[in-house]
């Protein structure tokens, strides 16, 4: 009975949470409450009334609450409605505007995967003369130093010349073949495939161009799926280039039209909760995709090889 009542003790003596555990834990909580305000401020002010915002703008709760924000960013409402709730009356095309940041955003996921794939695989197995497979990969690599904001100009003049301003195609190109960290993130995974997979499909008789769709794209497939991820947020998130060669509602995508959305200024002040229902509702796919793959995201960018 002793051993036993004392081996009851040293489990609860175990369970007891440490001070050190006890702060992490409150740190993390912290961290965890920062990191949600915003999201929670963005919900609040959109279900507030625009016009008593100005009234109460320290409130927690949604002043005089309300969807009329989510109706305006809709398009569900009319310019009398959307005055006398203090919005600016300005049009909102948002499933116009949805459904071009969804065609760009997947045009250039998927071209970029497929094109970064060839790359890396080309890179990582295939044989070239000399070291000349080093060189241009070093080169290649180079180009992750190179700012964003210095080739703005080069590609919106050769956009331009194309005849491509002003269009879906024009918004993607720039990005939608391959980017140099997506070839360095997939070279990494092929370099670890080992090469009695890929000398096993050579016997078969499968060649390069096979045993890259056949056994390695799928092989790939965690990787892919995670820089496929990375790669659609980033193209939806994009502002500026899509700010520069977008001017109509036909290529428009949704960071452009908040930005103009924005702009549209009642004599009241900005349309706060009809612009923050509409960032919201832009940036829910994006935050329903993270949070559903997060654990494989992290998971995958560190792998080290095939288990």
């Amino acid at each position: 009975m002793a051993a036993v009542a004392d081996t009851t003790t040293v489990r609860r003596v175990r369970r007891r949470p440490s001070p050190g555990r006890i702060v992490a834990w409150a740190v993390m909580a912290a961290v965890v409450l920062i990191t949600l305000l915003p999201f929670y401020w963005i919900l609040r002010t959109a279900l507030s009334s625009n016009s008593a915002l100005a009234a109460h703008p320290g409130d927690l709760l949604p002043v005089e609450a309300t969807t009329g924000g989510f109706e305006r960013a809709l398009g569900l409402q009319s310019t009398e409605e959307a005055i006398a709730q203090g919005g600016s009356g300005g049009g909102l095309k948002f499933w116009r505007y949805l459904i071009n940041s969804v065609a760009v955003s997947t045009l250039i996921t998927v071209c970029q995967i497929l094109f970064s794939a060839m790359a890396a695989y080309a890179f990582a197995r295939l044989r070239w003369r000399g070291r000349g497979r080093e060189k241009v990969f070093g080169l290649f690599l180079a180009g992750l130093m190179v700012p964003a904001i210095f080739t703005l100009l080069p590609n919106f003049v050769l956009i331009k010349q194309l005849g491509l301003v002003d269009s879906l195609l024009g918004v993607a190109l720039p990005t939608m073949f391959m980017t140099p960290f997506a070839v360095f993130f997939l070279r990494q995974f092929f370099m670890n495939v080992p090469r009695e997979v890929e000398e096993a499909a050579l016997l078969d008789g499968a060649g390069k161009i096979r045993i890259f769709f056949r056994v390695m794209l799928p092989m790939a497939s965690t990787p892919i799926l995670t820089l496929g991820l990375l790669t659609y947020i980033t193209a939806w998130n994009d502002y500026f280039w899509p700010l520069m060669v977008s001017y109509s509602d036909s290529s428009r995508v949704l960071t452009v039209a908040l930005a103009i959305f924005r702009a549209q200024t009642p004599q009241s002040g900005y349309d706060w909760s009809g612009l923050m229902a509409a960032t919201l509702i832009a940036a829910l796919p994006m935050l329903v995709l993270f949070g559903f793959f997060a654990r494989r995201i992290v998971g995958s960018i560190s792998f080290t090889g095939i288990k």
